[in-house]
């Protein structure tokens, strides 16, 4: 594992929850951006869902550098080569391509593959990567096939989102192969498209708060990271 993919893996210890975000409008991105900062994120994977993916990738790095963003639904290797152009510092996938992924670790672009089965497991660890997005998680069987995974891939580590909640997302950040979930419960299309940015920052307050809780009860609150800790991580070697 290279020294990005390495700081990235950091980062997502460290803050354990990826904001899942879909931007219709790519003139409201800086705000949300800085609306999952001031809450205590500066974390967010920015979905290939919209027109305005891109766009909206490029002006959260042109106007809040200090967001730590990356690319999601990135099926194809044209896609990462334009995630990696935008400024994404790491991509996501719903699923697995092999495509991607060389593309990925030959540009030193952190990658995580999305797997559902344990054949797909399986290819993933060949490329040499052992941390991957579980989706759709609830579909799959949520915690309980996350439980069942830690048998036969006891090195595995995952970000599980689909389904995720702000009632379920506790639960499975206490499963031990889970690093970090993904979920959209803290900045909704709704919220973003109707500019209610107090109500992102209040929700991942909310969420933060409660992630410190369960680092504090698992004698872990240390590795949780401070608020505005992108910059430190990006240059960790």
């Amino acid at each position: 594992m290279n020294v990005h993919e390495t700081s990235v893996a950091e980062a997502l210890r460290r803050w354990r929850i990826i904001p899942v975000i879909v931007i219709e409008d790519p003139k409201n991105a800086p705000n949300v951006a800085a609306s999952l900062m001031a809450g205590g994120l500066p974390i967010a994977e920015i979905t290939l869902r919209t027109k305005s993916a891109l766009e909206a990738l490029k002006r959260i790095k042109g106007e809040q550098p200090e967001m730590f963003a990356g690319c999601g639904t990135v099926l194809n290797v044209a896609q990462a080569k334009e995630a990696k152009a935008a400024g994404a510092e790491f991509v996501i996938s719903p699923g697995f391509s092999r495509a991607v992924v060389d593309y990925c670790l030959e540009h030193e672009l952190p990658v995580f593959p999305g797997v559902a089965t344990a054949t797909e497991i399986e290819a993933v660890l060949e490329t040499g990567l052992s941390l991957m997005k579980l989706w759709p998680i609830e579909t799959l069987g949520g915690i309980q096939f996350l439980e069942l995974l830690q048998g036969p891939f006891g090195g595995v580590q995952f970000n599980p989102s689909g389904g995720v909640t702000a009632t379920t997302f506790e639960r499975y950040l206490a499963v031990k192969n889970v690093t970090a979930v993904g979920g959209s419960w803290m900045a909704p299309s709704d919220w973003i498209n109707g500019r209610q940015f107090d109500r992102i920052t209040e929700a991942v307050r909310q969420t933060v708060t409660r992630v410190t809780a369960l680092a504090q009860r698992a004698g872990t609150a240390s590795n949780f990271a401070r608020p505005f800790g992108a910059r430190e991580i990006r240059l960790t070697p």
